[in-house]
């Protein structure tokens, strides 16, 4: 008689356990995304404050890393660790070409020729899919850069193009997050979207005593606005992502 109490107790335990288990937000891709390291603050990725707009029945666990394309990204046994532990029902973000467009010479380790970051999306996707997880396409956020005429420049044409291609081919969601964020910096003009990226001034911040001016990495005010435009797609397109967003996300 013990033994079958103990028995029905552990099984409650085990349909308990099943039960509570959170879906994972697996977030893939490069420094524009990823959890920056405390040295390089006020550089963050939109990953960072993304998180912060996802209620408890989920996780968001961002393994996106600083100078990855999906080629490294394979390469060094990044993506196998995530699809291991993908589990029916979780969801999965990626959003490359930063790295994967680099055609200069000291980035050439990184450098991934468009065919071969479609076909890279597509195996992201497919061994998504095999896992019954969900897999949402993001073009690469926008680098500020604008012409003479204070109008911003498309930065990501060909890596863009290639991700609204695949999702086209195979039926996955995408995030046009470079249109998105391009719209942004053309509403916001060439002076108020430095307030987004990371400008710092020399003697501003210990971490850059002679200052810095970077176009690509935000700080963390440019961050959360990149992933406020992720998240509010993700409800506007009505993903079942969106069932996890809070209402905490600005309109």
């Amino acid at each position: 008689m013990t033994y079958f109490k103990l028995l029905v107790v552990s099984l409650l335990l085990m349909s308990f356990v099943q039960q509570e288990r959170k879906v994972t937000i697996w977030l893939i891709g490069d420094s524009t995304v990823c959890d920056q390291p405390l040295d390089r603050a006020p550089v963050t990725g939109w990953g960072t404050p993304f998180a912060h707009y996802i209620d408890t029945t989920a996780v968001v666990v961002n393994k996106a890393r600083g100078g990855r394309s999906t080629r490294t990204f394979i390469s060094e046994g990044r993506w196998q660790e995530v699809v291991d532990n993908i589990q029916k029902g979780d969801f999965v973000l990626m959003q490359f070409g930063h790295n994967d467009e680099a055609k200069e010479p000291q980035y050439k380790d990184r450098y991934t020729p468009v065919p071969d970051y479609k076909k890279n999306l597509e195996l992201f996707i497919a061994e998504t899919r095999a896992k019954g997880g969900h897999p949402v396409l993001i073009s690469p956020v926008t680098r500020m850069r604008f012409d003479n005429d204070g109008k911003p420049q498309e930065t990501h044409i060909e890596y863009t193009q290639a991700v609204k291609e695949t999702g086209v081919k195979t039926q996955a969601p995408v995030i046009d997050l470079d249109g998105m964020s391009l719209n942004l910096l053309r509403e916001l003009g060439p002076e108020k979207s430095e307030f987004l990226y990371m400008y710092v001034d020399s003697l501003q911040n210990p971490h850059y005593p002679k200052g810095r001016k970077d176009w690509t990495h935000f700080n963390e005010y440019g961050a959360r606005r990149m992933a406020e435009l992720v998240l509010n797609d993700i409800k506007k397109q009505g993903l079942p992502l969106s069932n996890y967003i809070t209402k905490k996300v600005a309109p």
